[in-house]
């Protein structure tokens, strides 16, 4: 090097701002605690399943409520949205509680569709997105029909109830209501709930859960992610 070369050593690390390094460790954590879910329904290790699952679960909670601010409407629906899915997150372990569950999800979804009112008017909702929503529920529905029992309409509203969330979704990042996250997030968790739907009703097997936990989460994710924004 010359004699006038100079060579600095920066004074500090980067600093970020505390959200930001707020929503990386949460996400960490949540990806640990899906890893270790997945390890447990593999090995059959009831116990880490459970806590594995009740882990990641409340984690997106604690990423929407930190996220979240008195006089945030928006945020606040899809914050109680999050916090009714990790409940159904918790019953959904018991074979007892199966449709407890399935019950806390529907509200969730509801609070959700009501988060994405508040972001954008439902008369605002472009119909268009709406027609394939429409095709694929009226096909999930026939294809998990024969095998639903006498959980068929419970199902089939639950489908709806999920479709419209999507719609909603989609809607507020069209209109720039919300920014992407609340799109992708509705549209993972539509694909992981076919994921749980298949496991439950047509052919249990671990893919189903390799593939849905993933999703749901990342959704759930990212959904949290909007949170405030």
């Amino acid at each position: 090097m010359g004699r006038n070369s100079e060579f600095r050593i920066p004074n500090s690390l980067p600093c970020y701002p505390p959200q930001v390094v707020t929503n990386l460790v949460l996400a960490s954590v949540l990806a640990g605690a899906v890893v270790s879910l997945l390890h447990a329904i593999r090995v059959e290790d009831r116990t880490l399943e459970v806590i594995s699952k009740t882990a990641a679960s409340l984690t997106f909670v604690a990423l929407g409520w930190v996220r979240w601010s008195a006089g945030d409407t928006v945020g606040g629906w899809l914050l109680a949205g999050l916090a009714l899915c990790a409940l159904g997150d918790v019953l959904l372990l018991g074979k007892r509680t199966f449709d407890l569950g399935l019950l806390a999800f529907l509200l969730g979804h509801v609070l959700y569709i009501l988060g994405f009112c508040a972001a954008a008017p439902i008369a605002s909702w472009p119909l268009a997105a709406a027609l394939p929503l429409l095709f694929a529920a009226i096909a999930a529905i026939l294809w998990l029909w024969p095998h639903l029992g006498n959980r068929r309409f419970t199902v089939a509203a639950y489908i709806v109830v999920i479709s419209i969330m999507v719609w909603g979704g989609f809607s507020t990042w069209w209109r720039q209501a919300l920014p992407w996250s609340a799109a992708v997030g509705a549209v993972l968790f539509y694909l992981s709930d076919l994921a749980v739907a298949r496991h439950r009703f047509v052919h249990p097997t671990f893919v189903n859960r390799a593939i849905g936990l993933p999703l749901y989460y990342v959704g759930q994710l990212l959904i949290a992610l909007t949170v405030g924004m």
